[in-house]
């Protein structure tokens, strides 16, 4: 987990025709440049007021790495020995390839502003030996974990939200579902460029149709992670939030789309969806943004208006 200043940017590859080698290899290289110092010119720099460090958490069957955001005390640097702060655990996106790292420039401003602890789950990529359920499953083990050890974590288990970006605002989506089956009662989601069914229908949407090859090259990243993330035999509605029976009783939800995004209908669809089982819900649509832009301030002007929402959305919600 080692962050370096030497790294460059991989060549995107051809993935559609993507061997598993090739996608190993692909996404070493490319985490490497997102953990990078080189990167931040384009992520951003992290909030100097938090303290960033990896931690082992251990889960059943596995220990999973998480990166953790804290406040810091003022003029030392050094992490605040607070207790009864929130709680806000963070998936981040991409799917087949991504790292924490890449978001720390959000993660670090949420705990330093509002103030909370931010947990961000560096979940296991999807890979054809690694379908959805295993990051799915991440994301849900690690909220539980965190909960029960609040003292330790210095956490107030009551004031707890989800937040995620693309991939990982599909799996904070399913967390949230999960949250509400086990009782557990979160006090906000917060959903950027989600991606929130991958049916065969995931493409049916004029979004898809419109950016599946621009601003980026969408359409062939999102066939190669639904190939890797429902295999043959996988229940691709129960990973779908979107095609969930029942979305009354969610966490209120603030869903951040935008516009130059294959999968902006994605998360139109389920802001209405949400709305109509009477889950609170907070569209918001940046015009001109593309997918992922919260994570590339340095190239995308509208993601320090989008953190600032985000921002207050959770400052409210996890008020007490």
């Amino acid at each position: 987990m080692s962050e370096t200043s030497t790294v460059k940017r991989p060549p995107e590859p051809d993935f559609s025709a993507m061997t598993t080698e090739e996608l190993i290899a692909y996404r070493a290289a490319e985490n490497g440049w997102r953990a990078s110092s080189a990167a931040r010119a384009i992520l951003g720099e992290p909030d100097p007021g938090a303290a960033i460090a990896w931690q082992d958490v251990a889960l059943p069957g596995r220990d999973l790495p998480v990166r953790v955001y804290r406040p810091v005390s003022p003029g030392d640097g050094a992490a605040a020995a607070r207790t009864g702060l929130p709680l806000v655990i963070h998936v981040h996106g991409g799917g087949f390839v991504g790292t924490a790292v890449q978001c720390d420039w959000t993660n670090s401003h949420l705990a330093a502003r509002l103030p909370a602890v931010v947990v961000s789950v560096e979940h296991r990529l999807a890979a054809p030996d690694s379908p959805l359920a295993n990051a799915a499953d991440d994301g849900w083990d690690v909220l539980q974990h965190v909960l029960r050890h609040a003292s330790q974590w210095g956490i107030d288990p009551t004031r707890t939200a989800v937040f995620g970006e693309s991939f990982g605002a599909l799996i904070s989506a399913l967390t949230a579902i999960r949250a509400r089956e086990a009782g557990l009662r979160l006090m906000a989601q917060v959903l950027v460029n989600p991606a929130v069914e991958v049916t065969e229908t995931m493409y049916d949407y004029p979004s898809m149709a419109e950016h599946a090859y621009g601003p980026t090259g969408a359409l062939p990243q999102l066939q190669l992670l639904q190939r890797l993330a429902v295999p043959p035999g996988t229940d691709a509605r129960a990973f779908s939030p979107l095609y969930t029976d029942d979305l009354s009783g969610l966490a209120p939800a603030l869903l951040v789309v935008p516009t130059q995004d294959a999968v902006a209908d994605h998360g139109r669809r389920y802001a209405e969806r949400l709305r109509a089982a009477g889950t609170s819900v907070q569209l918001t649509e940046y015009p001109e943004a593309r997918h992922a832009f919260l994570t590339l301030p340095g190239v995308e002007p509208q993601a320090v208006v989008a953190q600032a929402e985000i921002l207050e959305f959770l400052r409210a919600a996890l008020a007490g």
